[in-house]
């Protein structure tokens, strides 16, 4: 029976993987999927794995306070030594653009073993920015024997790059599955905070926004609550030192701007689906907010996700204080702009990427009992 090892280590990895271990799984007549956690965010993904019901199989539990990328990289390369040599797995899963996804990608190139990487062909064509994401997930999918390309333009940067494209599969996005499969779920919890009038919510933690950036972006939400008085703005603080710093400095004590520990992902549906905008620099909010009919504005200068800036349901306002509260009071005063917005088509996916990966996978190995794969085609 073949068995595929899928090797995560950070909340946004988990929420995406998920549903495709939870597809695998459904074939464990056929196929074996394990799992293995890196750790190199402990405590959020801890919150996503216990949502979804996962237990990993193993547990390199690597994270350090302010680890430095070089650490990253080393850890999981030396737990993965062991891990791999152990489990022995046909097919390694990894996703994204983490350190994880590139180490992990490079350690089980060392152990020859086949890599699938999922999500792969994201590209801004710089490889600094963003830093260290970019060289990450270039790296991963040279190392990869097979990319689950989330759309026709991945492909595009795919091919463009030398890969085979009989080794692509254009498979939508897994974060529309993991969102779908719990929007509507009745367990999906209550507003952590008062219900106030509009809802902006900001996730911003990028590593080149640390410092000058970040301080700019929240004195603009700051000056956002206080000119819109029925705007209410809710920022899920991530753990880093360099983002809690600004965060609770220059926008704490405002009675309208709720700054929270970071929330379990149930949370983040909920608020996702209650906000009227959302503030950004994480890549999956550019995926899943669009999806929920919700306008972004994205904390960069450049995506790997351009589809839904074509698309107009994504604007990119880099970190500029003036230009980030211009956009923010924009969006709140002209109506007509934000019905475009909020009325674009979603081009990431619809909910059954997790099928296509599970189909492909069968595909490869020669299993019976998967639907024939369907390439994703946006409406």
């Amino acid at each position: 029976m073949p068995r595929v090892l899928a090797i995560f280590g950070t909340r946004p990895e988990a929420i995406k993987m998920a549903p495709v271990i939870s597809e695998l799984r459904r074939h464990n007549d056929v196929l074996e999927c394990l799992v293995c956690v890196t750790a190199q965010h402990r405590e959020m993904l801890d919150q996503v794995l216990g949502f979804f019901g996962i237990v990993p199989d193993a547990d390199l539990n690597i994270m350090r306070r302010n680890q430095a990328l070089w650490q990253i990289t080393a850890d999981v390369l030396g737990g993965l030594e062991t891990i791999l040599t152990d489990l022995a797995p046909d097919l390694v899963l990894v996703h994204g653009d983490t350190t994880t996804t590139m180490a992990a990608a490079l350690a089980s190139f060392y152990h020859k073993i086949p890599v699938g990487h999922v999500e792969a062909g994201l590209r801004t064509h710089d490889r600094y920015y963003p830093f260290p994401e970019e060289m990450n997930r270039v790296l991963a999918d040279s190392l990869s024997t097979y990319h689950f390309a989330p759309t026709a333009e991945s492909r595009r940067n795919l091919l463009r790059s030398g890969v085979s494209e009989a080794s692509i599969f254009v498979t939508g996005n897994t974060v529309i599955d993991a969102l779908l499969s719990v929007v509507d779920d009745s367990r999906l919890p209550d507003l952590p905070v008062p219900d106030e009038g509009r809802l902006l919510l900001v996730t911003a933690h990028r590593r080149e926004n640390f410092g000058a950036p970040l301080e700019g972006v929240c004195r603009a939400l700051r000056t956002a609550a206080d000119r819109f008085p029925d705007l209410s703005i809710v920022y899920p603080v991530h753990l880093n030192p360099n983002v809690q710093g600004p965060a609770r400095s220059i926008l704490g004590g405002h009675d309208r701007i709720h700054l929270l520990d970071p929330v379990a992902y149930p949370v983040l549906v909920r608020l996702m689906k209650e906000a009227h905008i959302v503030v950004t620099d994480s890549g999956g909010l550019q995926e899943e907010a669009p999806a929920l009919g919700k306008p972004v504005l994205v904390l960069r200068n450049e995506t790997e996700r351009p589809e839904a800036v074509a698309a107009g349901t994504v604007r990119l306002i880099g970190t500029d204080e003036g230009a980030v509260f211009t956009e923010i009071s924009d969006l709140l005063t002209d109506d007509a702009r934000y019905a475009r917005m909020a009325g674009a088509v979603n081009p990431y996916g619809d909910g059954r990427a997790s099928e296509r990966i599970a189909s492909a996978i069968a595909g490869v190995f020669g299993l019976d009992g998967f639907d024939p794969f369907e390439e994703f085609s946006p409406v």
